[in-house]
């Protein structure tokens, strides 16, 4: 078992598998033997017998929390997360509770928006002197999500420092001063852990990610490759490293060389060859992730995950596809929420908006405040002339142009605007490429959280921001639609950004999921836009970034101006007309999101 453990280690499933079968076949009572074999061949592509195997174990010995994990995982990574978290529940439960299914259980759930229920399932497992760093780092992803940074770094410093001798406690501390923007502290504590010895893919990860934001890039990709060489199929850290890559030089076979090469030996690794498809989708080249795809989805036992993320990749260039790929993963994992979105854009790209409606008012109870839900139901009604639309998209109202005034000690606009370009100009690299996964084209995006951001002029941006922000609640008032019953009065800042497009750059059109009240900020425009003769680089709302049938424009626009703030609900679908001048067009934007 023992040379079967460092068989697993290396990635030789198949030489496990054999070995494995031999134990199986002479010892048939042996749970864990039974629970590894089920591991090798489920890497191998045969989650079926893998689940035979478990569910084999399970009777043998129903009180072998580690079989349940094991089953937890086999049945997430198969789309059947009802299933998993029952499963997974049984795992963390009594007195033989497996910490791997509560770090298994809280990861899904931070992954999927619920961090209530991950810090349900992570805070037993993180109290003082039993704690360990992997449940530790959900534990904080869960706080960080909910608002609560400052207890996650208060909760994790008292660990420091209760607990000196001990280098784990840098990997959750070191992400809580991520999350509250204080990049050099968590990268000197990274650092100083990793030094000690305590190399974990998150710790890596974690330190990787202070550097980027940082702007140390060269350091970050060295901490991304110490990353994968200690788990090579890390799918955060191929997509942060592709992402870097590519700002760099713009080419996509360098971008994704680390994951091709864990493809290599991993080739059976579903989850790297998806992230593969969404680094190639995120690039612009939708065909290109569909076709990196194909052959693993033309199999009649295709993961329904990739099923998926095949039919998101088709979804760009033939709904029709993209339909029969979300009907086929939704035969295996009928409560999917990502799968049953899916379903319901590709029935709006082949014209079936009432069928869409249908699918998105029943999925919006368990997703009230899911922007792109929201987009995708009001883009049903307006394909079906339902007058609901006109309520839920009412651009005049709901889209708000406002003046900022110049925060002190500024005392007037132009010098604080001047002040703001060149904070910002530090921040944008003049040569480099446009972010994987964003909707803009030709032009740069800034990486760190600009809400975090130590610099005088951009704390002074956001000051600047309040009153504006106060102002749009009050104007939209209080009321039982998706914007307006969450309107307590009360907001804090989800993130913020900024984008320098160059000649022939534009926006296009998206939504911004986890948002509630987003925005434009206009810093420098290029003169043949202030002069206000032409569309060009305008402010769009209402063409779907989807395909549609019939196809559908844009129906509001917003002339900018430099020193002008647009607010808007986050379900609106936006994006900007191309302009072309040797001028940049230089913004900022940021989310909201109620505050508690």
């Amino acid at each position: 078992m023992r040379a079967i453990s460092a068989l697993l280690q290396a990635g030789e499933f198949r030489a496990a598998h054999e070995r494995l079968e031999g134990i199986a076949a002479a010892n048939p009572t042996f749970v864990e033997g039974l629970r590894l074999l089920a591991g090798t061949k489920l890497a191998l592509g045969d989650a079926r017998a893998a689940e035979t195997l478990l569910r084999r174990a399970l009777e043998l010995d129903p009180g072998w929390t580690a079989t349940h994990t094991t089953l937890g995982e086999l049945l997430l990574a198969s789309g059947r997360g009802g299933e998993a978290e029952i499963v997974l529940q049984h795992a963390i439960e009594g007195a033989r509770a497996d910490p791997r299914a509560a770090l298994v259980l809280a990861r899904y759930y931070n992954d999927t928006g619920r961090a209530e229920r991950a810090l349900a399932v992570a805070a037993p497992f993180c109290a003082p002197g039993r704690w360990e760093p992997e449940l530790a780092t959900q534990h904080v992803t869960a706080l960080i999500a909910l608002g609560r940074q400052a207890e996650a770094l208060s909760f994790y410093g008292k660990v420091a420092g209760a607990e000196p001798a001990n280098p784990g406690a840098a990997q959750p501390l070191a992400l809580a001063l991520n999350a509250l923007g204080r990049h050099e502290e968590a990268g000197q504590i990274a650092h100083r852990a990793l030094a000690r010895g305590f190399r974990t893919p998150t710790l890596c990860l974690t330190y990787a990610r202070s550097l980027m934001a940082t702007g140390a890039n060269e350091r970050a990709e060295i901490a991304l490759r110490d990353c994968l060489r200690l788990e090579p199929r890390l799918i955060e850290a191929h997509s942060s490293l592709a992402q870097l890559i590519w700002m760099r030089t713009g080419d996509l076979a360098e971008a994704t060389a680390a994951l091709e090469q864990a493809l290599r030996t991993f080739a059976g690794d579903d989850a790297l060859r998806a992230t593969k498809a969404a680094i190639l989708q995120g690039a612009g080249d939708a065909r290109a992730a569909f076709d990196c795809l194909v052959p693993r989805v033309e199999r009649p036992d295709a993961p329904p995950l990739l099923l998926v993320r095949a039919g998101l990749s088709a979804l760009d260039f033939d709904p029709a596809q993209a339909l029969s790929l979300a009907q086929r993963a939704l035969r295996a994992m009928p409560n999917n929420g990502v799968a049953r979105s899916l379903l319901a854009a590709a029935q709006l790209g082949v014209g079936d908006a009432r069928a869409a409606l249908q699918e998105c008012e029943a999925l919006q109870p368990s997703a009230p405040d899911d922007q792109y839900l929201i987009a995708l139901r009001a883009t049903a009604l307006r394909l079906l002339g339902d007058e609901r639309y006109a309520q839920l998209c009412d651009y005049h109202h709901l889209v708000l142009p406002l003046a900022i005034e110049p925060p002190l000690p500024w005392q007037d606009l132009a010098s604080f605007l001047a002040d703001v370009v060149a904070s910002l100009n530090r921040l944008h690299d003049p040569n480099g490429h446009a972010l994987l996964f964003q909707s803009l084209r030709q032009g740069t995006e800034t990486t760190q959280d600009l809400t975090r951001s130590p610099d005088t002029a951009m704390r002074g941006l956001f000051q600047a921001f309040a009153a504006p922000i106060a102002r749009y609640l009050e104007h939209i008032g209080r009321g039982t639609d998706p914007l307006r019953r969450r309107n307590g009065g009360r907001w804090r800042f989800h993130g913020s950004w900024s984008v320098r497009l160059r000649n022939r750059g534009f926006h296009m059109s998206h939504v911004h999921p986890r948002g509630w009240i987003s925005s434009a900020f206009y810093v420098e425009l290029p003169d043949i836009m202030a002069e206000g003769r032409t569309d060009q680089g305008i402010l769009t709302f209402g063409k779907p970034g989807i395909l549609t049938t019939p196809a559908l424009e844009a129906e509001y626009s917003v002339r900018p101006a430099a020193g002008m703030l647009v607010l808007f609900p986050s379900y609106f679908w936006h994006g900007t007309v191309p302009f072309e001048s040797p001028q940049s067009r230089l913004t900022v934007a940021f989310d909201a999101v109620p505050a508690k």
